[in-house]
């Protein structure tokens, strides 16, 4: 993955998608499946808004089945079902804990019958992945981090979980390899309209500093929280990190003072806590965790934890922006994560709302439009498609050889095993660096599984431009670790040659990131 301006400038194109999240990743891909002539931008790095800040999860949404939108939660349960066949590197299993409290606002039954539903519409009734019940006792020593005295019993339920970052990235690099023209940090700075139609947008290199016109025949707007204020409601949701306390299984667990449901998720050998939900309408550019967000989260995990977490337990935390359909909706929580595709009187089509879980065959119907006015009949080739990273044979196996071969090469089994989640075929590359130098298999910090030779591929094969890029979205130590100004240097001078920095651009970078990220 290599950044060419060249490829992009003057050039004339069946499709450009402005935005390089989620939705923008998949549209993109899809197109240049069908053959179309793609070409995708993004003023940032990609994943570098919501598609970075969400809770990791893809899920059919449980707590939806209570505002009865029974369509949204089959549409994601299917899509999630799907990803896991085409992508097992991509979304693996987890399943969460409900427990049952005194004070609980659903009881067991009113659990039970949701769950019902839930295995129902995902067409997991009778297998393995159906939800189970479990006594206070059984519960309480499943989930030891819970208070027991508060406890009387409690459900398990299956959902899965992924990287958003690099689930988006893979789908760029999909595009890549179908012939799309993909460029990060490249901004839309003007549309250019002919006969009251959209035919191309004016961009800019934020790297180079050049200037270019790009025509396409149909201009789909991607950009998430970017867009226009009258057309979206923004909500903003936070999320902490903080020390391990569950196993390989995660909760769902309910606010007491709003009722509103939030997460704690086993993450990278830590906890996911969150998330806040809350309208927005400050600086899309300057989305911060506020200390008030951060005492809710700790006061509502406190309530039912064993563990009394306080601020100095916060290894990281994060904030970002959900983009929602208008609506008048009082709670932000009853305002539907559905999908809409607008299409502006110019002919600019304009992505809104969603989930990571869904937006794959939302994309689907973005691009049938888009072939539609295009006059091309191509269907859609993403369903059930393996992802590009996917190694050509039972996954189960190749991941079990190539762990194997990690383990002989020096890495530790824990890192070994994101290594190749995070990879997938192409660790093969990353086993080619350490065969040459074996000092790149130790970790990078001690308390977390990735390796050096990770950082270097990430840095070199991986379209990064930032140190941020590298060390949030590529690899996200920035939010996983209390990183000192010495470690970060660290990193910076091991990728520094690969990334062309000089002293100044290196001290530049590192600024930045202690600036943004407290370091």
């Amino acid at each position: 993955m290599k950044r060419d301006f060249a490829q992009l400038a003057d050039r004339h194109f069946d499709v450009l998608v402005c935005g390089g999240g989620i939705y923008g990743a998949w549209t993109a891909y899809d197109a240049a499946l069908r053959g179309l002539k793609v070409a995708i931008v993004d003023q940032g790095d990609w994943a570098s808004g919501t598609s970075s800040a969400s809770s990791k999860l893809i899920h059919g949404g449980l707590r939806y089945l209570e505002s009865l939108d029974f369509k949204l939660v089959k549409k994601a349960l299917r899509e999630r079902e799907m990803l896991k066949k085409a992508a097992p590197h991509r979304v693996w299993p987890l399943r969460f804990g409900v427990p049952v409290f005194k004070d609980s606002r659903l009881n067991s039954i009113r659990l039970k019958l949701g769950l019902l539903l839930y295995d129902f519409l995902a067409g997991t009734f009778n297998s393995k992945q159906a939800h189970r019940h479990f006594s206070r006792a059984a519960f309480a020593e499943r989930f030891p981090c819970l208070n027991p005295a508060l406890l009387t019993g409690g459900f398990t339920y299956a959902d899965a979980q992924t990287d958003d970052a690099r689930l988006v990235l893979e789908l760029i690099d999909g595009a890549l390899s179908a012939g799309a023209v993909c460029l990060n940090y490249c901004k839309a700075t003007g549309f250019i309209e002919d006969k009251g139609r959209v035919c191309g947008v004016k961009v800019q290199d934020s790297v180079g500093g050049k200037t270019a016109t790009v025509y396409a025949r149909q201009i789909v707007n991607a950009i998430g929280q970017w867009t226009v204020e009258s057309e979206c409601r923004l909500t903003k949701g936070v999320h902490l990190i903080l020390p391990k306390v569950l196993g390989n299984e995660a909760l769902l667990l309910t606010a007491k003072a709003d009722g509103r449901v939030f997460f704690m998720i086993p993450w990278y050998g830590l906890t996911l806590l969150g998330t806040t939900d809350t309208d927005y309408t400050g600086d899309v550019d300057q989305v911060r965790v506020e200390p008030e967000e951060v005492g809710y989260l700790l006061t509502e995990a406190n309530r039912v934890l064993s563990v009394n977490w306080t601020e100095t337990d916060i290894i990281g935390r994060y904030a970002g922006l959900r983009v929602l359909k208008q609506s008048s909706k009082a709670a932000p929580s009853a305002v539907s994560r559905d999908w809409e595709l607008k299409v502006a009187d110019n002919g600019l089509l304009t992505s809104i709302g969603g989930k990571i879980t869904s937006a794959r065959e939302d994309a689907a119907q973005i691009v049938n439009t888009l072939c539609a006015y295009l006059g091309v009949n191509a269907s859609c080739r993403t369903g059930g498609k393996l992802f590009p990273w996917l190694p050509d044979q039972d996954y189960r196996q190749w991941s079990d050889a190539a762990l194997g071969k990690a383990v002989a090469l020096g890495i530790d089994n824990e890192s070994a095993q994101w290594l190749i989640r995070r990879h997938a075929k192409r660790v093969s590359t990353v086993f080619q660096l350490i065969e040459n130098n074996a000092s790149l298999a130790k970790r990078i910090t001690p308390t977390l599984p990735f390796i050096v030779a990770d950082l270097v591929f990430c840095a070199g094969n991986e379209m990064v431009v930032h140190l941020e890029d590298l060390l949030r979205r590529r690899i996200p130590l920035l939010i996983l670790a209390k990183m000192t100004r010495a470690e970060l240097r660290y990193i910076a001078e091991i990728v520094a040659t690969t990334l062309g920095w000089d002293e100044a651009t290196l001290n530049s970078e590192l600024e930045l990131c202690i600036k943004k990220y407290e370091c």
